[in-house]
């Protein structure tokens, strides 16, 4: 990732980002846990509180757990394809026996029922991390919209629209990150009488952290502040925040 300092107002982001507390840590956003070794240079990093920066991590633990379950069909770790989530499956058989009693089998169809609250709290944690460093937008009150799911649930015209690059009408919070890596671009259209039409857009595209791991793209336009979000190519996300009138 590009390392980006942070030109917007100061006192925009104050304490935690989380919690808005007294912030003493510094928190990765996404969490290491998330990607593979070796790591991507320049990750996000937001200021958090102790609490919180330690109270995702038994979440965070699960949710790779579980996905790397999903993708594999099994609780069995010599099947998954992350070494670091194998280990720490076989690290602790609690854990285990409990994604294992979450499985179920359809007629050879293996799936897992997650436990929706510690995914939530995880996802939410990841949306205000990135509102935070990339937007300058601190949102610790609940989201006007959250959906987690499989990417490959959505029909292929809604994983079009949920892959695309967004299209700026307002441009974000002047100095922030995601203000710097606007793009800039212009385009010809011909109408049906043949005439040209030149139009400018600002483009906001998204940022992949580790390819097949994580990605996000954090927008901050009209519609108010929305995140989104890939883990592991499979489990896609979209979080809103209504800010403006």
């Amino acid at each position: 990732m590009d390392q980006l300092q942070n030109f917007s107002d100061y006192r925009l982001l104050s304490g935690c980002i989380y919690c808005g507390g007294s912030a003493n840590t510094r928190d990765h956003v996404p969490s290491r846990i998330l990607l593979e070794p070796p790591y991507p240079d320049n990750l996000p990093v937001v200021s958090a509180c102790k609490s919180c920066n330690q109270g995702f991590s038994k979440d965070e633990q699960y949710l790779v757990c579980l996905l790397e379950s999903v993708l594999a069909g099994s609780t069995n770790p010599d099947r998954m394809r992350r070494p670091s989530v194998a280990k720490a499956m076989s690290r602790s058989p609690a854990l285990k026996a409990r994604i294992e009693s979450a499985k179920t089998d359809s007629n050879g169809l293996i799936s897992f029922i997650p436990e929706y609250e510690r995914v939530k709290n995880v996802v939410l944690k990841l949306a205000r991390g990135h509102a935070a460093y990339e937007l300058s937008q601190q949102l610790a009150h609940d989201p006007d919209h959250y959906w987690c799911g499989a990417l490959s649930s959505l029909s292929e015209e809604q994983i079009e629209a949920f892959n695309a690059a967004h299209i700026q009408h307002l441009i974000s919070e002047i100095g922030s990150r995601s203000h710097q890596r606007m793009l800039a671009a212009e385009i010809s259209m011909a109408s049906l009488s043949g005439d040209q039409k030149t139009m400018q857009l600002l483009v906001n595209d998204w940022i992949e952290v580790q390819e097949g791991y994580y990605r996000y793209l954090s927008i901050d336009d009209i519609e108010g502040v929305i995140i989104r979000i890939v883990i592991a190519n499979y489990l896609a996300c979209e979080i809103g925040w209504k800010i403006y009138d």
